[in-house]
């Protein structure tokens, strides 16, 4: 007896489709979902065949949504979003489900943590996801529903709303900056090489080629611990400098320039409740903390 072929798609095929669809890879989606990668082609070829559509291409550099694929990914995280608010019950108009934000680490690490951990405490429905990365991560994947990032962001099918500037000075420990504002060389706490094309890293290579560099990390929260030990100056976002008790600003001639923060949201989630909450709440949060980031 052959068996019958599927017509509607199984949800577990639909999940496995996402982790893939986001991750781009099927290590990362297996271990996304704590599975091995057999499951993940399984289901991958499973969802295909019921949809009767090439979902996924296999590329050198990983697995590449098909249109069709982009499509599905799109309706598959709206059925993500819509059984996560089902599982949480209710009907009285709360936002409910999990949101994923991004942001850059020294930015989630010393500014949004604090800020954004409040929101689910005033919405008992609504999860948070909060990641940090320095490149760019994909809205279109869904790997995040909202993206904070630096400067001006490149022509694409995203909503687009201003955060503020974010200005930057050198800090330090008051033993560390007086011989240097009395001109004495500075000794630097900079970024590790991996970061080295970061806009201030690169700035702070330019303007100080022979300073000595006698401690390196890979984001400005970590620099500015350094910071604290008085082991050099660092230039750190005002946001961070100005909170960290042990540090006052060092007076140098030059600093770089400020850099714009903005706020990045799909087009088609703009009627999304979860989504739209943690937006409004975030651009609310930037805008009256507007004095701990400028200049």
């Amino acid at each position: 007896m052959t068996e019958k072929k599927r017509t509607e798609p199984d949800w577990q095929d639909i999940r496995v489709f996402l982790a893939l669809g986001r991750y781009g890879s099927l290590s990362a989606a297996a271990r996304a979902l704590s599975v091995n990668h057999a499951t993940i082609a399984r289901r991958i070829a499973s969802l295909e065949a019921t949809l009767g559509e090439k979902l996924v291409e296999r590329r050198p550099e990983g697995y590449v949504l098909t249109p069709a694929g982009t499509r599905t990914l799109g309706a598959a995280s709206e059925m993500e979003t819509a059984v996560q608010a089902l599982r949480r019950g209710g009907s009285d108009g709360s936002p409910r489900g999990l949101v994923r934000v991004n942001a850059p680490p020294a930015l989630t690490q010393g500014f949004i943590i604090d800020k954004l951990a409040e929101l689910p405490r005033q919405h008992p429905g609504l999860d948070i996801d909060l990641a940090s990365d320095v490149r760019a991560v994909s809205l279109e994947r869904h790997v995040t529903d909202i993206a904070i990032r630096l400067g001006r962001p490149a022509d694409g099918d995203v909503i687009a709303k201003p955060l503020g500037l974010m200005a930057y000075g050198f800090y330090g420990t008051p033993e560390v900056c007086q011989p240097i504002e009395d001109g004495a060389p500075p000794v630097l706490i900079a970024f590790d090489e991996m970061n080295a094309y970061v806009p201030e890293a690169v700035w702070l290579a330019r303007q100080y080629p022979q300073a000595r560099v006698a401690f390196r990390a890979n984001n400005q929260v970590a620099q500015a611990t350094a910071a604290r030990s008085g082991v050099g100056l660092a230039l750190l976002p005002h946001y961070i400098g100005r909170r960290e008790a042990a540090l006052r600003p060092c007076r140098l001639d030059a600093a770089p320039p400020a850099r714009e923060m903005w706020l990045l949201t799909r087009p088609q989630d703009r009627k999304n409740l979860p989504v739209r909450t943690v937006v409004d709440y975030l651009v609310q949060v930037f805008s009256g903390e507007h004095a701990l980031f400028a200049a």
